[in-house]
């Protein structure tokens, strides 16, 4: 029997946008960060390192806009905003923080296997002729 291709193509989809959505390093940092509890904009901000406020409020923004997290705004002067991980932003957290550990683990024996290779590609690339 011959497999659906549409099936299969819908799913190559949704695995393709769940992939770009927490494979960039500032959701996985965003959703380890929010598995500790709400925090303010501010907040995330300082605890993440080298990320601006623009990219920062655009990831929020697209990870609420896939139901991973909630932003509540509290009546208050000047308005308090806090941001959460929503029970499918929650599900999400272990297998992030066991890729984000993973990458810790091993990123020795991948930068080994990067200079390994980067200098056997080193050596084949063509002699230059001096004219």
């Amino acid at each position: 029997m011959k497999p659906d291709k549409r099936y299969l193509s819908e799913n190559c989809q949704a695995v393709s946008e769940v992939l770009a959505r927490v494979g960039d390093k500032w959701t996985v940092l965003v959703v380890n960060i929010l598995g500790r509890g709400p925090m303010r904009f501010n907040e995330l901000k300082r605890t993440i390192d080298g990320i601006s406020q623009r990219m920062l409020t655009l990831t929020l923004r697209a990870l609420e806009r896939d139901g991973l997290v909630t932003r509540t705004v509290y009546p208050a002067v000047p308005p308090r905003v806090e941001y959460e991980l929503t029970p499918l932003g929650r599900s999400l957290l272990q297998p992030v923080s066991a890729l984000a550990a993973w990458a810790i683990d091993h990123r020795a024996s991948i930068e080994g296997a990067r200079k390994k290779f980067d200098t056997r590609e080193a050596g084949k690339a063509p002699k230059s002729r001096a004219a």
